[in-house]
């Protein structure tokens, strides 16, 4: 909150160790709400500001793979959602440099419309060389949601990983007369 010669003005402010990213972060606002509560939890917030075509907003976190590496990780959340028009989701990745080696943003899983809380997870492998974690929500679009009762755990191998993994680059092009097998 800022107050100006009497005046008070309510500022959305990102919850501290998050970050708006995305192809359009300019296009989404977020915050700390007060008001949308999941078992008296106050919820972190993701909204569209306009009209948003072609991009997407988030809100997230990055940090240093080191503590996690060889390791199962699960980031999850209870989420909610308000007119999602194209689609929401929770998502991780784990990078190698430049380089994604896992990922899933539950876009063959997506949140969209409206609906209330409901618990939804990512689970990845964090390779031996791995170099960063990323995790947030993303918001495809024009809509809104909340995360609360956020966590980052490790787990065990008997917990299936919810992503894809990129293939390799082959070593140079295949099938450049289109023959089939």
């Amino acid at each position: 909150m800022i107050v100006l010669a009497g005046c008070v003005i309510l500022a959305a402010a990102v919850p501290e160790g998050w970050m708006i990213a995305g192809s359009q972060p300019a296009k989404y606002e977020a915050g700390v709400d007060t008001t949308v509560l999941y078992e008296s939890h106050r919820s972190a917030y993701l909204k569209s500001k306009e009209q948003v075509t072609g991009g997407f907003g988030t809100l997230m976190q990055s940090f240093d793979a080191k503590n996690y590496l060889g390791k199962r990780v699960r980031f999850s959340a209870e989420v909610k959602t308000e007119e999602v028009q194209s689609w929401a989701g929770l998502w991780m990745r784990v990078d190698k440099g430049s380089q994604t080696v896992e990922f899933d943003n539950m876009q063959d899983r997506p949140l969209k419309g409206t609906a209330g809380w409901k618990k939804f997870e990512v689970v990845l492998d964090v390779p031996q060389d791995a170099t960063g974690v990323f995790f947030g929500v993303l918001l495809d679009s024009i809509g809104e949601v909340w995360l609360s009762d956020v966590k980052f755990e490790v787990v065990g191998t008997e917990v299936p990983t919810t992503g894809i993994r990129p293939k390799p680059l082959r070593s140079g092009p295949v099938n450049l007369d289109f023959q089939q097998p």
